[in-house]
């Protein structure tokens, strides 16, 4: 992996051979992004780790609770499996994305933040760098989950369109949580303060939403709650388009939700950078 003062002199150079700010933006943020995505490559046991706890949501919830199709009034398909796969994706962006501020505080305990908002580099290429890279991740974890459920049994009449739908969820919640963990990451400055915001968020909004359950079964409390969830806005849409004959009224509005959110959040946790260059 480069060095600090290497990835702040890359985005530099960039600085200087880019003419126009969007031009610059998108230089600076391939730069970072790839920065990421080199540690990555030089170390996948994070994204084998990662799949730990999905792989035990998919295998063995899959298998404890596949005869509650049969309750009465439950409308998820004919598989327990094929209903829980979408939530599964969702869940796995969800709790990569929450951990993605962690980079953040390692680069604030090593120095590599202050360097590169000393440099040229543009504010919203560092947000963007970590937001690519954490897409990307969350496109094999996806990728893999599926095929993890294909060879257990799961069936997805889809298709293609099924997939790409699924992908572009799990990649907008990827957005969503992640720009949240780096804005909390700047703001709070410590590991232990951003472990405890993360897990009090991500347990509560994996349980408000159809994840797991048909909401027709839950209480009518829950299932207004899932109606503001993002996490239900991904799983609902996925899950719609995963098992074919979608109802598209319901898969629209929720992937333009996750869009109008992604970039508000984005552009939010941005901001964050002045708090944290203020506060130090």
């Amino acid at each position: 992996m480069r060095s600090p003062h290497e990835a702040a002199r890359s985005a530099s150079s960039a600085h200087a051979f880019a003419g126009t700010p969007i031009s610059t933006l998108i230089t600076h943020s391939t730069y970072l992004s790839m920065r990421s995505i080199r540690a990555l490559v030089r170390q996948p046991v994070f994204l084998v780790i990662t799949l730990v706890q999905p792989m035990v949501w998919l295998l063995l919830f899959g298998a404890l609770f596949r005869s509650v199709v049969r309750i009465p009034g439950f409308a998820g398909g004919a598989s327990f499996l094929e209903f829980l796969t979408p939530g599964v994706v969702a869940m796995t962006a969800l709790f990569s994305a929450m951990w993605a501020g962690t980079v953040y505080i390692d680069d604030m305990q090593r120095g590599v933040m202050d360097r590169l908002l000393a440099s040229p580099v543009r504010r919203g290429a560092m947000m963007n760098g970590t937001l690519v890279y954490q897409s990307l991740t969350s496109v094999v974890q996806t990728a893999i989950v599926l095929a993890v459920a294909v060879l257990a049994g799961a069936r997805f009449h889809g298709g293609v369109v099924g997939v790409v739908v699924t992908l572009a969820c799990a990649c907008l919640l990827t957005v969503v949580c992640a720009a949240l963990s780096n804005a909390i990451a700047l703001m709070a400055r410590q590991q232990e303060a951003l472990i405890g915001i993360s897990q009090f968020l991500s347990l509560p909004m994996t349980f408000l939403s159809s994840a797991i359950m048909d909401p027709s079964l839950a209480p009518g409390w829950i299932r207004d709650c899932a109606r503001f969830n993002p996490l239900d806005w991904a799983v609902v849409a996925s899950r719609e388009a995963l098992l074919g004959s979608p109802d598209w009224s319901a898969v629209w509005p929720r992937l333009a939700a996750l869009v109008a959110l992604a970039a508000v959040m984005a552009a939010a946790a941005t901001r964050t950078f002045g708090s944290y260059q203020r506060s130090i």
